[in-house]
């Protein structure tokens, strides 16, 4: 028998909060801003780094102007959803699949592999210096 509390009535959420978009798009600005300043070293990478970034802000923007389509033409008869704290949304369950899902662990699900990258990426760089100026 288990002795975690359940906590019955929460909130169920079918959309991420916007904090977490914010936090998306902070990760991948880490990763264009390490790849430019940790590896623009030499003259022949600025062509990858540009199409890289290209690739990015499509990546970025693609989702932000779907959704301001979504919302700016929204069904009449459906009504607009409240603005929740992010407090209350991290409390709650977010919808996946036909299933519940902790909203927190949604979040660290969304963010965790664009950490990685980014936070590897900006080792990877550190180390890449590091080597290059001990190097003859």
């Amino acid at each position: 028998m288990t002795k975690e509390v359940v906590l019955h009535n929460r909130p169920v959420f079918d959309q991420i909060h916007p904090s977490i978009y914010g936090a998306a798009v902070g990760l991948v600005a880490w990763f264009a801003a390490a790849a430019w300043i940790l590896f623009d070293r030499q003259s022949d990478i600025g062509l990858l780094l540009g199409m890289v970034s290209v690739l990015l802000l499509v990546a970025v923007l693609l989702p932000w102007l779907l959704s301001l389509v979504w919302k700016r033409h929204a069904k009449p008869h459906q009504p607009h959803p409240d603005a929740t704290s992010f407090h209350d949304w991290r409390i709650g369950d977010f919808a996946v699949w036909g299933s519940k899902l902790h909203a927190t662990q949604a979040a660290i699900d969304m963010l965790l592999p664009l950490a990685a990258v980014a936070f590897g990426l900006t080792a990877i760089g550190i180390v890449f210096l590091i080597s290059a100026r001990a190097a003859p």
